[in-house]
């Protein structure tokens, strides 16, 4: 395993541990560079920080000058004038209007996280300035993504003069033409790619429009609206709206919506996002709304969140409302100021969660075994496409994005309904913009409609267009995904024993959170460590041990590993010593605290000679 110097060309550094081919194929690489290392240096020095701490924070290119600020990003540093976005000038004076004149808004948002906490909130804020809005969350089978003709009639027989779309909109061509001929102005908050011809609306807000400056496309939604209300808030203290009996509402305390939107639309966790998202767990944290305590409490999440507990124990929650449930169950819920009616409500997004977990499980097992069949026994072909009838709609992104981490590919999985329809969703590798290469697909004829972002997307599609698609997607993609795929390596943050993974470090390494996309975790590496305990746990889990020289034990965890290449080397080296690499997270059982390592990868060690760093 050992990549001797000799054999490396002088610009290539050595592999982390030696390690150039992993258990699941990788090569490990210490983040920082020559450069990076004496950056870290430099920053344990000026500010008397831990070295470790300091190495994450060189590996996520935090400058010298910028390191108070990343440590403690605020909003009110972050947060620019909203009128560079453009059209928020528009869109701010027409939502004023409406307040001022008492009008009825109806807010049309996504069936996903998301939309649920950019609807809630809009809807919050209008409520406060007096408003009684309709909101509409669309069926995800019945009526699709985004606003369509018939739900904007429906909205504009029930009195609606102003249509706000949230999370959706920038493609809605005929919908918002309908809504103009009806009478109903149209303000559109939105961040999905845009193509060229846009909707005539009175303001569309998106900061990935191509005419946009502001620099902002890495907001969520949920983030844009928060933005817009701001610029609303400063519109309407212009006009003397604001009373010592009717207050500026203080959008500061609805941060508990966008972090939780921000972090489960894995939007990026820089800039304005980060903010987001670290003052919104401490929101969190107070447990004062009522939604939001409840939907922790259905959840089970012990101790303080961290934006990994949105992502993955309360985002899927609110999100499979949409998927086979009630659509506005999630919007609901981050409205409701009664607690029994809350806990009620988060009950029904549990259950329906584990509903959607046996569901997906299902359609899960029959597309990887297709995604198997098609690449053969030489791996070959870039996109993955699979489709069948009897999938359920609300579950294929996720069928998609398991095939993503499977096969580190793109890959699609589609639902074909009995019509010969097909809705499906794709999710895509670094490096490799596939919402672009689904508009195109539209403007090529292949698709009915389509859209989304670099690493996501949606499709909706003929029966017999499928083969047609799939040979699309293999040639607009695969030089893309060839470059993506050519380098497999995992980036290490550094080395531990396991006598120094403690509570304290964990702690310490979270002043530089918190994590997620565009800021990831830091991944810790445990040179030649005994394997001295590994079994089967939960759904396809493997729980593991790991012992140092020194006899100190270390717990961790390898998640959906069982019958994967990481499960299946933990289980064959059982009592042997390996170089483990994975990221460290406090486990809170029972009012104690353990620190736990979440197993990402693992190599048996060389016997050879040592490769000098």
């Amino acid at each position: 395993m050992t990549l001797l110097a000799s054999a490396l060309p002088l610009e290539t550094p050595a592999a982390f541990l030696g390690v150039s081919h992993s258990a699941t194929g990788r090569l490990w690489r210490d983040r920082l560079d020559a450069r990076g290392a004496a950056r870290a240096l430099a920053i344990a020095q000026r500010y008397q920080l831990p070295e470790m701490l300091a190495r994450v924070l060189a590996g996520r290119d935090v400058e010298l000058e910028a390191v108070e600020d990343f440590l403690d990003p605020t909003i009110r540093k972050l947060m620019p004038d909203p009128h560079t976005i453009t059209q928020m000038e528009a869109a701010a004076t027409r939502i004023a209007e409406a307040a001022i004149s008492g009008e009825k808004v109806a807010i049309f948002g996504d069936y996903d996280v998301d939309g649920a906490t950019s609807a809630a909130l809009l809807a919050w804020h209008l409520r406060h300035c007096g408003l009684d809005p309709l909101i509409h969350i669309p069926d995800r089978i019945f009526e699709g993504y985004g606003p369509n003709v018939e739900a904007v009639r429906m909205l504009a027989g029930k009195g609606a003069t102003l249509l706000v779309t949230v999370d959706c909109g920038s493609t809605s061509l005929e919908p918002v033409a309908e809504a103009r001929r009806l009478g109903m102005s149209v303000v559109i908050i939105d961040h999905h790619q845009c193509g060229e011809e846009l909707p005539e609306a009175d303001a569309l807000v998106n900061p990935n429009r191509l005419d946009d400056l502001s620099g902002l496309g890495h907001l969520a939604a949920v983030g844009l609206v928060l933005v817009t209300l701001v610029a609303v808030n400063r519109e309407l203290r212009a006009r003397d709206f604001w009373t010592s009996e009717l207050p500026e509402p203080d959008l500061l305390g609805m941060l508990h919506h966008v972090a939780l939107g921000t972090v489960a639309d894995v939007a990026p966790l820089i800039g304005l996002n980060r903010a987001f998202v670290a003052k919104g767990l401490i929101a969190m944290r107070r447990r004062d709304h009522v939604g939001h305590t409840a939907l922790m409490d259905v959840s089970r999440l012990n101790g303080p969140p961290e934006a990994w507990h949105l992502g993955f124990m309360l985002g899927p929650r609110i999100n499979a409302g949409g998927r086979i449930g009630r659509a506005d169950l999630g919007v609901r819920l981050l409205l409701e100021g009664d607690v029994s009616e809350a806990a009620r409500i988060a009950a029904e997004l549990d259950r329906l969660n584990t509903e959607r977990r046996v569901i997906e499980q299902m359609a899960e097992a029959q597309a990887e075994a297709e995604a198997l069949a098609s690449l053969g026994l030489e791996d070959k072909g870039s996109v993955i496409v699979t489709a069948s009838e009897g999938w359920h709609p609300g579950v294929v992104g996720l069928v998609a994005s398991r095939l993503k981490e499977k096969f580190s590919r793109p890959a699609f999985a589609i639902a074909l309904e009995p019509g010969g329809i097909g809705t499906g969703s794709g999710r895509s590798i670094g490096g490799v913009d596939l919402g672009k290469a689904v508009r195109q697909a539209v403007k090529g004829g292949l698709l009915m409609k389509g859209g989304g972002h670099a690493m996501a997307a949606g499709v909706t599609l003929r029966k017999d267009a499928l083969a047609e698609f799939r040979a699309y997607m293999e040639s607009a993609l695969a030089h893309d995904v060839a470059q993506s795929r050519h380098v497999n390596e995992l980036f290490i943050d550094g080395a531990v024993s396991a006598r120094a993974v403690t509570p304290e470090l964990v702690s310490t390494l979270n002043r530089a959170g918190p994590f997620g996309s565009g800021n990831p975790e830091p991944v810790m590496a445990l040179p030649s460590h005994q394997l001295v305990y590994a079994d089967e746990v939960g759904q396809a889990h493997l729980r593991v041990r790991f012992k140092s020289g020194d006899g100190a034990l270390v717990n961790g965890i390898a998640f959906r590993s069982i019958g994967q290449k990481l499960g299946n080397a933990l289980v064959a080296n059982r009592g042997q010593p390996l170089h483990v690499a994975g990221s460290l997270a406090v486990d809170r059982w029972q009012g104690t605290e353990r620190v736990q390592l979440r197993v990402l990868d693992v190599a048996v060690p060389d016997q050879g000679p040592p490769v000098i760093r």
